[in-house]
């Protein structure tokens, strides 16, 4: 009997069964490369060589070109949504073979950023936080053949190390030698209460519509104490210089104020931002984001 359920078991798993140990993890894909070239099909096509078994995904590659700040928010953006254990790829590396460090940062959510210490980590490593860091060796994780190749490591390095590391070809310690955690970070406006005025940065654009969106969460704009149809004085900065400064009123949702009328509201993130009823508040005003673009806020 203990035969034939042996056999049986044998069968079953030509046909499916699979065990942990041969768990393919989601690979996914930022960059800043458009997809007008092949740079990106090749990076993908260095992963299915991996593993063809491996899942592959994108977040984005209309990054704007070298904009390390917007890589940082896509990814705090978008990797709590993923299941533990996925690898994500970002390359935005204007110091591409330079002396800054090829990492992968493990989450202490149980996520993998595979990405050049230069700034990109700044978000997710704040919100989901560091459990450990690994330079990568590129003695044994990169690309055969590709030694003679100092521009394109997102190609040769880290799309070959992401795609080893989510096929389980190599575990998490052997990326390469244990760093400290400490990382490259931006400089930025942190949400902040104090003294009837909260401050926060623009760490992004709701491109698609131009509304400005912030990094004041619900909790910290609270503390205004202010409700729908209340006017809220704002102030925009680019550094130190002011670019915005006009009282608005804070609605639900756009069709609250008449076509054309600014607003300030809660976005699906729950953040405050402003913006116009069918147009555009960043071309109108000439708002921009990044880690130099912050707001300030006051009840009137």
């Amino acid at each position: 009997m203990g035969k034939f359920v042996r056999l049986l078991f044998s069968v079953l798993c030509i046909f499916g069964c699979s065990t942990s140990s041969s768990k393919k993890n989601a690979l996914v894909f930022q960059s800043d490369f458009g997809l007008k070239d092949g740079a990106v099909a090749a990076m993908k096509g260095v992963a299915f060589g991996v593993s063809d078994k491996l899942r592959l995904f994108d977040i984005t590659h209309e990054i704007p070109p070298y904009n390390i700040w917007e890589a940082s928010y896509r990814l705090d953006q978008t990797a709590k949504y993923w299941p533990v254990g996925t690898v994500f790829v970002s390359v935005v590396d204007p110091g591409v073979g330079s002396e800054r460090k090829s990492v992968v940062l493990k989450t202490k959510s149980g996520h993998y950023i595979v990405t050049p210490d230069n700034g990109t980590l700044t978000l997710v490593a704040e919100h989901l936080g560091i459990e450990e860091i690994r330079e990568i060796d590129e003695v044994k994780n990169r690309l055969s053949n590709s030694e003679e190749s100092y521009t394109f490591h997102g190609r040769d390095v880290y799309a070959y190390t992401g795609a080893r590391l989510a096929a389980g070809v190599i575990s998490f310690e052997e990326v390469g030698s244990k760093l400290s955690n400490e990382i490259v970070e931006l400089d930025y406006q942190k949400p902040l209460y104090e003294n009837g005025v909260v401050r926060g940065n623009i760490p992004v654009l709701d491109v698609q519509y131009g509304n400005i969106w912030t990094n004041i969460d619900k909790a910290t704009f609270s503390k205004l104490n202010v409700q729908v149809g209340d006017l809220i004085h704002i102030k925009i900065y680019n550094q130190d210089e002011m670019v915005f400064n006009d009282a608005l009123v804070f609605a639900t949702t756009f069709s609250d104020v008449p076509e054309g009328k600014t607003l300030g509201y809660l976005n699906s993130l729950l953040n405050f931002s402003v913006g116009i009823n069918q147009g555009s508040f960043a071309d109108r005003f000439k708002i921009s984001s990044g880690e130099a673009w912050s707001m300030e806020l006051i009840k009137e």
